[in-house]
């Protein structure tokens, strides 16, 4: 009977005076975790809220973001985690398709929410998990758990909804991934082999909480009642200081972080010797960034994860062992790895075919970690678990030892430091420029990002742009994050097809030449 709330019991139950939490000067065993998430519940319950019922959180790393996770999904809620990277028009778009009817937020993103509530009526609750004073009609989080009695677990399980997890949409319109708590508990199995787990853990948030890269260790650090320890923003410095005081054990990364961490002149000055696992993924990793980590953290053990959120996200793994440039496992780094134990990979062809191992096709997956479906989109849930699969839109290929190595993308996402970008929403954003004629957007290597948004655009006849006032206008409209940090201005038309469709991949040859790997 998958539950993740029975994460929380059995932490409770093997390690109740264990530490459970340490976000700043605040620390709790899991014993209080147990009771405070029964009693979020409870309140959560008395504000009138069912289960089924949507609530958002917005809000950097912190326990209080850990506590919702479990809090909600005990009262049977649906925990809806927003990007806090999002423009406003954004948010109110994942608030209001998602049907939210509550919001968590903290300090950091207060001030936006005069840009947002006007747009988003059917939220009935602001609830204020920020460190200082309660705004002025919200709700105080301290003072609800402690006015509120524990609640009875709504006992929400197997393939029940327990969260919305948004990703970029191919048409310009995000997607709500539905996850369940098979999902989520079976992704926390699967990433199981990439160190060991138990309740002498001790785990950093450094990525982002919204994003499933960190979920992915979320339940499984508290299943084995490990301790949590929150970094609010990535930065190197501050995530060293944490792992020397704390004595962190373990963290997943996407390689931005890594790259920032392993150059940063002053990582020889920090007591790094608890930090005994890593686990990478999300985007490219430059072998020069990986070969760096390991001769800077040489008693760290790397892994690389790689999937998506319809996959819980956890898809393949390449454990330690193969992270070597000599001897018999040489060249299996250059490898996304090998299915995880509750997710088949197989490459298919354009008609669903199992293609020959060597040969390119999609990546596609099923198991137990794959997403209910998309959230009101049933015809794109149709379509990508055709047949049983779930179509990636990754390419890649399988060798005879199962390894999947990713070639390109189907689709045209670019991954920019660990985030996704789809670039019909950055084209659509600059077709709104009244000069702009045409335009392309790519992803083009980047030593620091891994990929960086690139335009291509055509200019009308007799109109004037620079590349300053595009990307000033792409930064109105859409995320920082999605906006082009290059755009190159031509006169001649942009390459076509046959059918009439710019040619994209032609547009990258030139920056790709020479390059094996493009997504991770």
């Amino acid at each position: 009977m998958p539950q993740i709330t029975s994460f929380v019991r059995r932490a409770a139950q093997v390690n109740g005076n264990g530490v459970a939490t340490v976000c700043g000067e605040r620390t709790q065993t899991w014993r209080a975790f147990e009771a405070r998430v029964a009693r979020l519940a409870g309140a959560m319950i008395g504000l009138g809220y069912k289960p089924g019922d949507r609530v958002g959180i917005l809000s950097l790393n912190c326990d209080r973001y850990l506590e919702c996770f479990f809090g909600l999904a005990w009262a049977g809620i649906v925990f809806v985690p927003i990007n806090t990277r999002l423009a406003p028009p954004e948010i109110v778009f994942w608030l209001s398709d998602s049907g939210c009817s509550g919001l968590m937020v903290d300090d950091a993103f207060v001030p936006v929410l005069p840009k947002v509530l006007p747009e988003t009526p059917d939220i009935r609750h602001i609830v204020h998990i920020g460190e200082g004073p309660t705004p002025d009609g919200q709700l105080s989080y301290e003072a609800l758990i402690a006015a509120a009695e524990p609640a009875a677990d709504a006992g929400r399980k197997d393939n029940d909804m327990a969260g919305i997890f948004y990703t970029g949409g191919t048409t310009g319109r995000s997607k709500g991934v539905m996850l369940s708590h098979t999902n989520f508990m079976s992704n926390a199995q699967n990433m199981y082999p990439a160190t060991p787990f138990n309740a002498d853990t001790c785990y950093i948030h450094a990525a982002p909480m919204f994003h499933l890269a960190d979920g992915a260790m979320t339940f499984l650090v508290t299943g084995y009642g490990g301790k949590h320890v929150f970094l609010p923003r990535y930065d190197p410095v501050a995530f060293m200081q944490l792992v020397e005081t704390q004595r962190v054990t373990t963290a997943l990364i996407v390689p931005t972080m890594v790259n920032m961490l392993v150059h940063h002149p002053d990582i020889g000055k920090y007591d790094l010797s608890s930090f005994k696992g890593l686990i990478y993924g999300a985007s490219p990793m430059p072998e020069a960034v990986i070969r760096r980590a390991m001769q800077v953290m040489p008693q760290t053990r790397f892994t690389q994860a790689y999937g998506q959120s319809e996959a819980a996200p956890l898809m393949t793994l390449m454990p330690p062992e193969y992270h070597c440039f000599e001897g018999p496992l040489a060249g299996k780094i250059k490898s996304a790895g090998r299915g995880v134990l509750d997710c088949e990979i197989r490459i298919l062809d354009e008609h669903d075919n199992e293609v020959p191992r060597g040969v390119v096709g999609e990546v596609c997956g099923r198991g137990l970690t794959v997403m209910l479906g998309y959230w009101k989109q049933p015809e794109l849930t149709a379509h990508t678990l055709r047949n049983g699969w779930l179509h990636t839109g990754d390419g890649g290929y399988m060798d005879e030892d199962g390894f999947v190595f990713l070639v390109d993308r189907v689709k045209d996402m670019i991954v920019s430091g660990g985030e996704n970008v789809y670039s019909v929403e950055v084209e659509t954003a600059l077709y709104e420029h009244p000069s702009v004629a045409e335009c392309a957007v790519i992803g083009v290597p980047d030593d620091t990002w891994g990929e960086r948004v690139h335009a291509i655009v055509r200019l009308k006849p007799d109109t004037t742009a620079t590349e300053a006032d595009l990307i000033a206008a792409c930064h109105a409209r859409i995320a920082n994050y999605k906006c082009p940090r290059s755009i190159m201005i031509q006169e001649e038309p942009l390459p076509l097809s046959g059918a009439g469709k710019i040619l994209k991949s032609e547009l990258r040859k030139p920056y790709w030449e020479g390059r094996d790997r493009r997504v991770n």
